[in-house]
C-alpha cells in the first residue's frame, strides 16, 4: 500500500524596518514576540560582542511585562571565522537548555550576517525549532542575508556546509546600527544591491547608479533607501521564486558567488564577503563578454559602478594554483555545484534586470578573464 497525501504549509515572512528598537517608546520588536497564551515570553538575546547594547536591551525588557529576558545579552564574536568554531553552536544550545527555553520562547540575534547564520542555526536545531528573531545590524545583513531564510556554520573547510532552511518568525531592521558601522561594513551591502538590481530590475540598478556618488561618501539616507529596496527584492524572490528551500538547481540570488564563496576561503576569510561578491560579479560580467552573451558597454558601465562605490574588481588570491599547477578559484564551481546538489547551475545576466541560467562555464574562457583582468 501506497499512502501519499499533499501537506500545504503557509508561511509568513515579516520584516520590518524601524529606528531606535530599544527605545523604550518603540513597540516594534515587543509587537512581534507574541504568544499564543497569557503565560510570560521567555526571552533569549546574543548579540555580537562588539556591540554595546546590554544597558539598552536590558532596560527595554524591563519595561515589557509580558515578557521575560531570562538572562543578559550573551556576547558571542563576529565575522565569518565565529561560524568555524562548532563550541559556540553547543554553547547556544547549553543557554536554551539551562533557561529552559521552549518552543514558545525567543531567541533573538543581534549582529551581522555571521551571527544570525550561527545563532539561527543553533535555534532552529534546538527542540528542533524555537522561534527566532533576527535583529541585523550591517547593511550586507539587513539588504540581504539578514531577511533570507537559511542559516549555517562553516564545516569541512567549507562555507555553510551544516545549516537550515528555516524562516524566521520576524526580521527587525534598525537603521540606526547603520550609523556606527566602520566604512568597510557600510559599503558590504551595496554590492547584493547592485547583484538583485542587475538580475531583477533595471530601474533599482538606474536608481543605484544615480545615487552613486553619495553612496561612495556612505550618506545614511542613501544606504538606507538602497538597503531597504534591495531587502524587498530579497525578500520578494523568496515568497514568490517558487523555491524558498532551494530544492532546484537555480539559484540567480546567487549570482557572481561560485567565485566568491571560493575566493573567501582561498584569502582565509580576509576578504569579507561583500568584496568577494563584487569580484564574483566581475568575473561573471567579463565571462559574459567573453562568450557574447553581454556586450562590452554595458559590462564596462557595471564594473564602473562597481570600482564608484569602492570595490575592488580583482584580487592576488585568483591567482593562487594548486600542487598541479590548476586554479585554485576554478575548483569554486564544482564546491558550488556540490554545494546546492543537482546539476551546475550558474546565473549570467545578459542585460540590466534580467538574467538567465547556464549548466557549465568555459574553463579556458574562465581563465582568459581571469587574466585579462590583471592587465
Amino acid at each position: 500500500m501506497d499512502i501519499r497525501r499533499d501537506i500545504t504549509l503557509s508561511y509568513t515572512h515579516d520584516v520590518r524596518f524601524t529606528q531606535g528598537a530599544f527605545a523604550p517608546a518603540n513597540e516594534t520588536l515587543a509587537s512581534v514576540l507574541t504568544t499564543d497564551n497569557e503565560d510570560i515570553v521567555k526571552v533569549l538575546v546574543f548579540i555580537d560582542d562588539q556591540l554595546e547594547l546590554n544597558t539598552s536591551v536590558q532596560k527595554y525588557f524591563e519595561a515589557q511585562h509580558s515578557l521575560e529576558l531570562v538572562t543578559a545579552p550573551i556576547p558571542l564574536p563576529g565575522g565569518e571565522a565565529a561560524k568555524n568554531d562548532w563550541t559556540h553552536v553547543e554553547s547556544i544550545w547549553r543557554a536554551v537548555h539551562d533557561h529552559r527555553l521552549c518552543r514558545h520562547s525567543y531567541i533573538i540575534a543581534i549582529g551581522g550576517g555571521a551571527i544570525l547564520d550561527l545563532v539561527g542555526f543553533a535555534a532552529a536545531t534546538a527542540h528542533r525549532v524555537i522561534r527566532h528573531v533576527r535583529m541585523p545590524t550591517t547593511t550586507l545583513s539587513q539588504g540581504d542575508g539578514g531577511v533570507g531564510v537559511k542559516n549555517g556554520v562553516n564545516f569541512f573547510s567549507k562555507k555553510n556546509w551544516v545549516g537550515t532552511f528555516a524562516i524566521p518568525h520576524a526580521v527587525v531592521n534598525d537603521t540606526d546600527f547603520l550609523k556606527t558601522l566602520p566604512e568597510r561594513e557600510k559599503r558590504a551591502g551595496l554590492i547584493e544591491a547592485v547583484k538583485v538590481a542587475l538580475i531583477r530590475d533595471r530601474v533599482f540598478y538606474e536608481r543605484i547608479e544615480k545615487l552613486a556618488p553619495a553612496l561612495a561618501r556612505l550618506n545614511h539616507e542613501a544606504l538606507v533607501e538602497v538597503v531597504a529596496q534591495s531587502a524587498a527584492h530579497h525578500v520578494d524572490h523568496i515568497a514568490t521564486g517558487g523555491d524558498p528551500f532551494e530544492y532546484g538547481s537555480a539559484r540567480p540570488l546567487d549570482f557572481g558567488h561560485w567565485a566568491a564563496h571560493k575566493l573567501e576561503q582561498l584569502s582565509n576569510f580576509k576578504i569579507t564577503h561583500g568584496e568577494a561578491v563584487a569580484i564574483g560579479i566581475a568575473i561573471d560580467l567579463r565571462y559574459s563578454v567573453e562568450i557574447a552573451l553581454l556586450d562590452k558597454a554595458t559590462a564596462n558601465r557595471i564594473l564602473a559602478l562597481i570600482s564608484n562605490l569602492g570595490f575592488a574588481t580583482s584580487a592576488p588570491e585568483l591567482d593562487a594554483k594548486d600542487d598541479q599547477g590548476q586554479l585554485e578559484i576554478l575548483k569554486g564551481l564544482e564546491e558550488f555545484r556540490e554545494h546546492l546538489g543537482g546539476e551546475l547551475t550558474i546565473t549570467l545576466v545578459p542585460k540590466l534586470g534580467e538574467k538567465v541560467e547556464v549548466h557549465e562555464m568555459d574553463s579556458a574562457a574562465v581563465r582568459k578573464v581571469l587574466s585579462a583582468s590583471k592587465a
